[in-house]
């Protein structure tokens, strides 16, 4: 039996963040992964990093965002690490008279409380993205938003965490969590178990499955996102790319009901919007994603769902129409049902932590999440912007 002072399971990037924190404040770190470190949706995503700046008023989504950028930054500028991070910019496209309604709007909402961002004509995006269709009616460009390699980054915290004397262990699938009479929790590992007195919920989409063992209720669905990538090329596309459709699409009918997280593309069978989102990466691939479907645990990639995404790019990057699809891959989000993070301390249990619902934008948002939990567990306070995710809204007993 290894003992620590906390074990984490889940080593996608909030997991690996949290470990890499901890690690730092001096703390004697297990982490468990049931795979290889970015093995789940933190490995698997598009590699977007979502950023609007901080705003008059700092919110949860501000620290979040801003904060996992620098996180990412420092992780590449000053520990080292290659992640292929850039702060590129980013270019929502927008293609109808109604999408410019919702983007003119939102531009002037999110201005208005001090984020950065502008609306562009088609011209001034295709002169910093020229491939860009020049039908369409313009683009949202958020300036800071940024990029990087999703496998080399979520591993690169988990080996940073490691040089700090975090113990990571891989190929360990939780069979069961005990509370013993001391007060701690031991984490049963086929043969192996690790016992520590904190504990921290960081499995994604899996985060449900772990709560049922602990006798609560996790609101944590799994989400299966699906993306495709061409063969390599010269670089043609310079800023993370997306499509305001979507986003039009859920600020009127976001679609969630008590079984249902919002923001999905479809609702049963039925597809009620196109979601997208992509980049080039440094090897040459366009990749681009964006169904969200409500499947299980079910990986099968939906070909008809890919070749609707590859038309919607295509629609947006017409150079895209003369390439074909090398590779395509799925992979499992974890959205909370109304929609939030849940990131806190679960009222129910004694120090047992939940890092989880960060739904489509993880990979993003996770360095700051694994931060902001980290530092919860090493004061013993939570930090004031976690109060928007406490777990105590959403996390019921299962008696």
């Amino acid at each position: 039996m290894a003992e620590a002072e906390v074990v984490i399971i889940g080593g996608g990037i909030a997991g690996a963040s949290a470990a890499f924190h901890l690690a730092g404040y001096g703390w004697n770190v297990i982490l468990l992964e049931r795979g290889e470190i970015a093995s789940e949706a933190s490995g698997v995503n598009a590699g977007g990093i979502g950023a609007l700046g901080w705003g008059n008023v700092p919110d949860l989504e501000s620290y979040l965002t801003m904060g996992s950028l620098q996180i990412f930054r420092d992780l590449q500028l000053k520990l080292g690490y290659d992640i292929e991070f850039r702060v590129s910019g980013g270019l929502q496209a927008v293609q109808t008279e109604e999408q410019y309604v919702y983007a003119r709007d939102r531009v002037l909402a999110l201005k208005s409380r001090g984020y950065t961002l502008d609306l562009l004509t088609i011209d001034e995006a295709r002169s910093i993205e020229p491939e860009f269709n020049p039908h369409l009616y313009g683009a949202m460009h958020f300036p800071r938003r940024g990029q990087a390699d999703p496998v080399k980054a979520t591993r690169a915290f988990a080996t940073a965490a490691a040089e700090r004397g975090a113990n990571i262990l891989t190929g360990r699938e939780v069979a069961a969590i005990d509370r013993t009479r001391e007060g701690t929790y031991r984490v049963a590992c086929g043969e192996e178990t690790h016992e520590a007195r904190q504990l921290i919920l960081a499995a994604g989409a899996w985060c449900g499955p772990l709560g049922k063992m602990l006798g609560v209720r996790i609101p944590i669905v799994p989400v299966r996102g699906q993306m495709w990538a061409t063969q390599p090329l010269p670089p043609r596309v310079f800023y993370s790319l997306s499509s305001a459709e979507s986003y039009a699409h859920w600020s009127r009918t976001p679609g969630n009901n008590a079984d249902t997280p919002p923001e999905l593309t479809h609702i049963g069978d039925r597809r009620v919007t196109r979601h997208l989102y992509g980049r080039q990466n440094r090897d040459g691939e366009i990749i681009f994603g964006g169904d969200r479907e409500l499947v299980g645990y079910d990986y099968t990639v939906d070909a008809g769902g890919v070749e609707v995404n590859f038309g919607h790019a295509s629609e947006i990057l017409p150079m895209l129409g003369g390439l074909a699809i090398s590779r395509t891959w799925s992979g499992m989000m974890p959205f909370s049902l109304d929609g939030r993070p849940i990131i806190g301390k679960i009222p129910q249990l004694d120090e047992v932590y939940i890092v989880s619902g960060l739904a489509s934008s993880g990979f993003g948002r996770g360095p700051m999440a694994g931060k902001l939990i980290a530092d919860y567990v090493h004061t013993g306070h939570r930090p004031h912007v976690l109060s928007e995710s406490d777990p105590a809204r959403c996390v019921t007993s299962l008696e």
